[in-house]
């Protein structure tokens, strides 16, 4: 990119993917110190994109989050995730790149500069350098967590979640911000949290935008405010990161015992649909395509053999092919399907074939070959 000298200071680590770059920006008139969290499978999975997340106040919001992520992604509830840490000095920087006009409450002087930077250099370099899915999130802290709100003034808004900790807010937010609401024409996820620690104006100033969201009648707005009783102004970032993130991610989980037992097991039918309809949810909201997890599949196998739907097993056979052809996955549904329906011969066949196949989850040879054997041992001699 022509406007943007990039001069890279790599100090990274095996074990915390981390990369220091630092940026010389035109928009600003200086270098900018960035820090990116790459996800501990960026390298092995050469195809796979990521949401990305960029932190305002990066040098002190990066590890908590970079934690967050990483532990919630360890157990599959959250999506592996980029993250982008902005330098600013607590002193200065963040309080002059946060400037705005008191009399028309929009970025003036270096807080319009860094708004472009932000849109017009940072953005468009990182997507261009890293493999990134469409899903934006940006974060911050009291000043900053403010400022980021602009970035809902526009018309088609460039990030899809918010996440406001502790939110100093500019004139007008409290009514400007609803108002955005109200005509979104795309999804937008929304996080701001308060703490019984912060000052009492910020505190009304937030609680009337809270207020005044709340009235917004609007399907496309996923909205979330939480107040922390005993908590400091600093204290509470620590409680709100996750329940922001669960907040956002939460179609995207795997499905859960209380998922399977409320809503799948309970099914008269469609068991097979449910699961393509949750993954195609997740791509809708989301903006990127997640492979259906394994697990998922034995979720969905159980409710069909709770209920008996045995023929529903074939349409389970046919997405695992789809998903997974390299493995006896679909095979072994297959199998299942004609055992459980007490032709041994097709079952025996089956499994055959699915041991020819890649193990998969708990699936392994040596299990396909025992249920070759038993499945033989019901087939009437001649």
């Amino acid at each position: 990119m022509k406007q943007l000298l990039l001069l890279l200071l790599f100090s990274t680590s095996v074990f915390s993917q981390k990369i220091t770059e630092t940026l010389v920006s035109t928009k600003l008139g200086e270098s900018r110190e960035i820090t990116i969290g790459l996800p501990a499978t960026y390298e092995q999975n050469t195809t796979k994109k990521y949401p990305i997340l960029l932190l305002l106040d990066g040098d002190y919001l990066f590890d908590p989050f970079f934690g967050a992520l990483n532990y919630g992604a360890y157990w599959e509830d959250l999506p592996e995730t980029i993250i982008i840490g902005i330098s600013q000095n607590i002193n200065k920087e963040r309080i002059e790149d946060s400037n705005y006009d008191d009399f028309n409450g929009v970025p003036a002087e270096k807080g319009a500069r860094f708004f472009e930077f932000i849109g017009g250099e940072l953005l468009p370099y990182i997507e261009k350098k890293y493999r990134v899915a469409p899903f934006r999130i940006i974060a911050g802290h009291d000043r900053t967590a403010g400022y980021l709100n602009f970035f809902l003034y526009k018309e088609n808004p460039i990030f899809n979640a918010y996440i406001s900790l502790s939110p100093e807010l500019a004139p007008e937010m409290e009514t400007r911000i609803p108002e955005m609401f109200s005509k979104l024409k795309q999804p937008i996820f929304y996080y701001q949290s308060t703490a019984d620690g912060d000052f009492k104006e910020l505190l009304k100033s937030v609680k009337t935008l809270d207020a005044n969201i709340k009235l917004v009648i609007n399907p496309l707005l996923n909205y979330k405010y939480d107040h922390f009783k005993g908590a400091s102004h600093y204290s509470s970032v620590l409680y709100s990161i996750p329940n922001a993130l669960y907040q956002f991610f939460d179609c995207y989980k795997p499905i859960s015992m209380a998922e399977y037992l409320e809503k799948i097991a309970v099914l008269q039918n469609g068991y097979v649909k449910y699961l393509t309809d949750k993954y195609d949810g997740i791509e809708k909201t989301l903006g990127f395509k997640v492979p259906i997890r394994t697990t998922d599949f034995k979720a969905i196998e159980a409710a069909i053999l709770k209920n008996k739907a045995y023929p529903e097993l074939e349409k389970l056979s046919d997405l695992a092919k789809k998903a997974y052809p390299k493995s006896m996955l679909a095979d072994y549904e297959l199998g299942l399907m004609f055992e459980k329906m007490g032709d041994s011969k097709k079952a025996a066949k089956a499994y055959q074939k699915a041991a020819q196949f890649d193990e998969i989850g708990d699936l392994t040879k040596d299990m396909m070959f025992e249920k070759l054997d038993e499945m033989q041992s019901l087939i009437p001699k001649k």
